[in-house]
């Protein structure tokens, strides 16, 4: 019974290590699709409607984002963003250094689309969720 019981204990800690890592959010007035965040972080959306969609990264949860989310690495991103600033003059999504940096910026930019570990409460109704990863 104890090797059953240990069992599952290590099965349920596995689990639970590989829930979701983050959440992506935005300003309250944005709704997009997951394929809508990936394609604004590629640089390949720029506007929802006629509202500018402005991307933040966050160098805390950077390269797990990119991972689950994008599907790339940080040498692969910066690369991206290198050749969409000489040939189409797009700016890389800006780098905060914590939660707490994209959650000010994202409650107070309209348009504006981040990703950080958590939310919390007090800012629960100030952000949107669009999608945990």
């Amino acid at each position: 019974m104890k090797l059953t019981c240990s069992c599952l204990l290590a099965m349920a800690s596995l689990w639970m290590g590989d829930a979701g890592a983050g959440e992506v959010i935005a300003h309250p007035a944005v709704n997009l699709s997951p394929s809508d965040v990936r394609n604004v972080f590629l640089g390949e959306k720029q506007l929802m409607g006629s509202q500018r969609l402005f991307p933040i990264d966050n160098s805390a949860l950077q390269t797990e984002f990119l991972a689950k989310v994008l599907q790339t690495d940080e040498r692969k991103y910066s690369a991206r963003w290198i050749r969409k600033t000489f040939r189409e003059g797009l700016a890389a999504p800006a780098l905060k250094g914590s939660d707490a940096e994209v959650i000010s910026f994202v409650r107070s930019t309209p348009g504006a689309i981040g990703y950080v570990t958590a939310i919390g409460e007090a800012n629960a109704a100030a952000v949107k969720v669009l999608e945990k990863f």
